[in-house]
């Protein structure tokens, strides 16, 4: 048999890709493969759980057009599949004059992208979240929060629904593309399709090599630490607290994140890690460290961020200094309400020259679509992702 599609990767933009792409061709035969047992155990399951606004995003560019509509369409998904998500908004704080510039530049930004927001000064920041200080802070109104596994969960019954199927637990090795079909090798299987779509995360350089393309970026993963606060703080905020970020850098920086379970974690920083999958704190693979430590773009750019990287790894080793990043913003915190969170690992596309890819990457062929870099905020943008990513492999406008 020869599958129209064969998709690689079970992670929420590979989903919303695999459902938009039988949204486009009804009947189609399709076939979806994820390594792990279960669906989004990777970027998807280790985020925040935050439905952006697309604030941060230069005006005009993809990526602030795809947040915006991303994040409508996430809700309207949540509400016609009955999954929780709260529009809760968030205040994005200022704790000093140079933060302070940056916060009038953001909120031209906001009104540039048509973004709702609202500029406020210390005082209405302060009646309206009595936890936390700043000279000054943005407020963004639909910035809500989600459970983005259940929203891979709802996408991956719609793909069944639609006659596609999901295989869990199965681990490509080998990908060869010749006249009409492009053969994928699973363990012992071969499988024939007419088209292949791989969005495979923080193993999307190598699937790529895998299959005979060149791929100038490589994937570093970033891990991002967080701690969760006890039960009696859960309350400790209403909206979410974001510090202003640095524009040189593509984080967020550590913030206060109300979950959908009503918990609060705090989090995340952004430290080098040496295994791409390695969730616990002193995980190392020697192939994943080979791969980055090996690779002169990433030296380049640590050359270019050090003191930023010394700083974020201090503050890795020594909760103390975490907890002062906390403080800058929630000063009533104390080192025994950071209390152990499982982390996330962010696929950082680094390239050649070290620079940091902030846009989307694709490599491909006739029959074949490889999403290198899906940058963040992925999770919110995931549907019109899938949208774009869907008409790129079938040759057809988004």
């Amino acid at each position: 048999m020869i599958y129209d599609f064969w998709g690689v990767g079970g992670g929420i933009a590979g989903l919303a890709s695999a459902m938009k792409l039988l949204e486009r061709r009804p009947g189609a035969s399709l076939v979806l493969i994820e390594k792990e047992d279960g669906l989004g155990r990777h970027q998807t399951g280790h985020n925040s759980g935050v439905i952006h606004s697309g604030i941060y995003y230069a005006p005009g560019s993809l990526k602030a057009e795809l947040c915006k509509r991303g994040a409508e369409a996430t809700k309207a998904f949540a509400l016609e599949h009955g999954i929780p998500f709260e529009v809760c908004g968030k205040h994005i704080v200022a704790t000093g004059e140079k933060e302070l510039k940056r916060l009038d530049a953001l909120f031209e930004r906001a009104g540039q992208n048509g973004i709702e927001a609202e500029r406020i000064d210390a005082a209405e920041l302060k009646r309206r979240e009595p936890n936390v200080t700043g000279i000054g802070a943005i407020f963004t109104p639909s910035t809500g929060i989600v459970d983005y596994p259940a929203m891979c969960g709802a996408m991956a019954d719609a793909i069944r629904a639609a006659g596609g199927e999901i295989v869990l637990g199965g681990v490509v090795t080998a990908i060869a593309e010749a006249g009409e079909r492009v053969t994928i090798r699973v363990g012992e299987r071969s499988i024939n399709a007419r088209r292949l779509l791989a969005c495979a995360g923080l193993q999307s350089d190598r699937i790529a090599r895998l299959a005979g393309m060149r791929v100038d970026p490589r994937i570093v993963p970033f891990r991002g630490e967080y701690f969760s606060l006890p039960a009696r703080l859960n309350e400790v905020v209403k909206t979410l607290i974001y510090p202003v970020p640095d524009p040189d850098l593509p984080f967020l920086g550590i913030h206060l994140t109300r979950m959908i379970d009503g918990s609060v974690t705090v989090g995340p920083n952004a430290v080098l890690g040496f295994a791409r999958e390695g969730y616990e704190r002193l995980s190392i693979d020697m192939r994943d460290t080979a791969d980055w430590a090996l690779f002169p773009g990433l030296w380049k750019t640590l050359g270019r961020n050090w003191r930023s990287a010394a700083v974020e790894l201090r503050n890795s080793l020594w909760r103390g200094g975490y907890l002062a990043e906390c403080r800058k913003y929630c000063p009533s915190l104390t080192l025994a309400d950071l209390r152990p969170h499982p982390a996330g690992i962010r696929a950082q596309a680094v390239m050649r020259d070290g620079s940091l890819a902030h846009d989307f990457l694709f490599v491909g062929s006739e029959r074949q679509l490889h999403v290198c870099n899906a940058p963040s905020p992925a999770a919110t943008s995931a549907l019109p992702i899938g949208e774009m990513i869907a008409g790129r492999l079938l040759g057809e406008a988004a």
